[in-house]
């Protein structure tokens, strides 16, 4: 017996067209704003004209979804796949104002060059330009007249054949006979089903398929303002990239301008911090964990569907309570004063700069850590330790790198049990054993990759420290940072290539320091003996090479806390294995004093 839940039938373009004019399609609430290029709409319209595919539309007729407009869809094909290309034929062939994600309505004109056959994104230029078709979506309009649009150009372009010119335009009219297949789903399956199968279609199952599903099962409720939730996390995760987006919901979404969740959001206008800048699904796991306990979004699906998780029944209570407590934690995300102390403790852990964030999951984890312990009115001095030190651990052993939902929902649950003094300590001493600071963490500093925490960590540790960038007397590893500074080759890359190592192992992380811009040029390809027994010059005569050091001393001290090697100046080619495997060390042990210091 066959369990297919759908039909197949081909549509020519122009049946979806007067779908759209009548209104006959949707798009519910499971769906984006208009998100494509107008350059990818001028791509369609080339396919067509081409002949080529397009993909096949999925559709469903179920009255009981709500739309966009807050409106029941009896009666209308739902899109659960293929708006953006309805969309792109409606702004471009009938001229309709889209939303953009940027929730702004603007028109998508595309024109057409007829003896070139050619498709461009409209501009002044075109518009200028007499050989160009400024706006196809004239030749499309119920009142033009090819004949006339013919002569009208012929006369503005002589030498132009009229014959083929108009030819020329009627093969462009008949792209709307192009047929497109539209899947309609059996009208008898549930909102969770279809949203599972858009998930699928969109994300073909990637780890955030649950967060998708969970933004898709709060966006179709509206009994529990699940609508007005949605939207919530989107405008706040928008916002706090771009602070002048506060302007455009008050001008195009009044209604929830009005609503709590926009004046607890509205600190964001004049916010420019970005070292964390949450995604739905970040504000998703980190407001589920910290009001429900728990990591995996599919117990928010569920819940968010009212199953009782222990008579494995499903009860309108629970969807209701459900969606209560997570507008309650999604608020306590937004607050302002949560926020920008969580940051605080993160800046004072030394990482200042959102480039020293690698692990967006460890920072999340950081955040429901902290709200955690707000709500078990743990002291705040308390709360700052915490914190600090449970991120740089997480980051350090890569505790949320792989499956970080199941190590979330380990971590928040083994906090509630056991508490989160007494869980910290054991792990951290059961991970971090001597062993492990003087060689499992040395031998993962073997690596050519920039963006590794482990060098990030040691930039953190060196602004914890107020470490001097390298050769610098008076500016810090922090300030440089701040500024974008230069990341320098202590044995130079040019040299080393020339000796004949590889990108990989001239690129060595042990090989990094941070420098202000005009000492890494006034370095230049230099080998260490040379630069090195300047410096050491320089600190004798006092005429400056290299920074402002001109004290052995000083020299001395700065080099200790760049962690590099004693006896650098001496070295070449040869010693620059065993350079390598020291300063690995002496880098580890710096992290280990600032992680014990935290």
């Amino acid at each position: 017996m066959s369990t297919q839940r759908y039909s197949v039938t081909p549509h020519p373009i122009d049946t979806l067209l007067t779908w759209v004019k009548s209104g006959e399609i949707a798009i519910p609430e499971i769906q984006r704003p208009f998100v494509w290029q107008a350059t990818q709409v001028r791509n369609l319209l080339d396919s067509l004209y081409q002949g080529y595919p397009v993909g096949y539309l999925i559709a469903w007729r179920n009255p009981t979804v709500k739309l966009k407009d807050g409106t029941p869809s009896a009666g209308k094909r739902i899109l659960i796949d293929g708006q953006q290309r309805v969309t792109a034929l409606m702004a471009s062939l009938l001229g309709r104002e889209v939303l953009t994600k940027d929730y702004e309505t603007i028109n998508i004109r595309i024109a057409f060059h007829p003896q070139e056959e050619r498709f461009e994104v409209s501009n002044p230029a075109i518009r200028k330009d007499v050989s160009w078709l400024a706006d196809v979506a004239e030749l499309f309009s119920p009142n033009a007249k090819l004949l006339q649009i013919t002569k009208a150009y012929t006369a503005a372009n002589p030498g132009v054949d009229e014959d083929t010119l108009f030819s020329t335009l009627e093969k462009l009219r008949k792209i709307v006979n192009n047929h497109v297949g539209v899947i309609d789903l059996a009208e008898d399956l549930d909102i969770e089903t279809v949203a599972e199968i858009f998930i699928r279609v969109n994300s073909a199952g990637s780890e955030l398929s649950q967060a998708d599903f969970a933004m898709s099962k709060i966006s179709v409720n509206e009994t529990y303002g699940g609508n007005t939730l949605r939207k919530a996390i989107d405008y706040f995760c928008h916002l706090a990239i771009a602070p002048d987006f506060h302007g455009i919901i008050e001008k195009n979404d009044p209604t929830f301008a009005k609503t709590d969740y926009f004046s607890q959001m509205s600190w964001l206008k004049k916010e420019n911090d970005d070292i964390y800048d949450p995604a739905y699904t970040d504000m998703l796991r980190v407001a589920f964990a910290t009001e429900f306990r728990r990591g995996k979004m599919q117990d928010l699906v569920a819940l968010l569907s009212g199953r009782n998780f222990e008579t494995k029944q499903f009860e309108e209570t629970i969807v209701e309570d459900s969606f209560t407590r997570l507008k309650s934690a999604v608020l306590r995300f937004m607050n302002e004063t949560h926020f920008k102390r969580f940051l605080m403790i993160i800046r004072s852990a030394g990482f200042v700069d959102a480039v020293m964030i690698g692990s967006q999951n460890a920072l999340n984890f950081a955040y429901i850590l902290y709200l955690t312990l707000r709500d078990l009115n743990t002291p705040n001095a308390e709360i700052e330790r915490l914190v600090r030190r449970w991120f740089v651990f997480s980051v350090l052993t890569g505790r949320y790198s792989s499956s970080p939902e199941s190590a979330i929902d380990y971590d928040i649950r083994q906090i509630h049990s056991q508490g989160i003094t007494d869980y910290a300590d054991n792990l951290i001493r059961g991970e971090l054993s001597d062993a492990f600071w003087e060689s499992a963490l040395p031998q993962a500093m073997n690596t050519s990759v920039a963006s590794s925490p482990y060098f990030r960590l040691f930039q953190a540790a060196q602004v914890k420290l107020n470490d001097l960038g390298f050769l610098s007397r008076d500016i810090t590893v922090r300030e440089l940072i701040e500024v974008k500074s230069d990341v320098h080759h202590l044995f130079p890359k040019q040299y080393l290539k020339k000796s004949g190592l590889t990108r990989g192992q001239y690129n060595q992380i042990g090989n990094y320091v941070v420098a202000q811009s005009e000492i890494n040029i006034a370095i230049g390809h230099k080998e260490p003996e040379i630069y090195f027994g300047q410096l050491i010059d320089q600190c004798n005569s006092g005429k400056k090479r290299y920074g402002n050091i001109t004290d052995q001393e000083e020299l001395r001290k700065n080099l200790n806390m760049n962690c590099i090697p004693e006896g650098v100046e001496k070295m070449t080619v040869d010693d620059y294995p065993q350079f390598l495997n020291t300063r690995r060390v002496l880098m580890a042990q710096k992290i280990k004093t600032y992680f014990e210091g935290l």
